[in-house]
């Protein structure tokens, strides 16, 4: 799979927090329809089907980024 370069996704997840912010203020469709498509473009960049997904793994992509596994929580 081809990975986007962090300064991509680093853009990308600030567009998004931005743009969310932006509709929830809003809520126009324009607003609606720019957070739908950076969402979509993080997908892609991604590979994943959903945003939250996509955010999670743009996030462990960037530099910095821990490396172990912290989605489960210990028992």
């Amino acid at each position: 799979m081809l990975m986007a370069h962090p300064a991509v996704l680093i853009d990308l997840v600030a567009q998004y927090e931005a743009l969310q912010a932006l509709h929830a203020e809003d809520g126009s469709a324009e607003a609606r329809q720019r957070l739908d498509d950076i969402a979509y473009t993080l997908c892609v960049a991604t590979g994943t089907r959903d945003v939250d997904a996509a955010l999670i793994a743009a996030r462990h992509q960037l530099p910095g980024a821990r490396t172990r596994d912290d989605s489960v929580l210990p028992a």
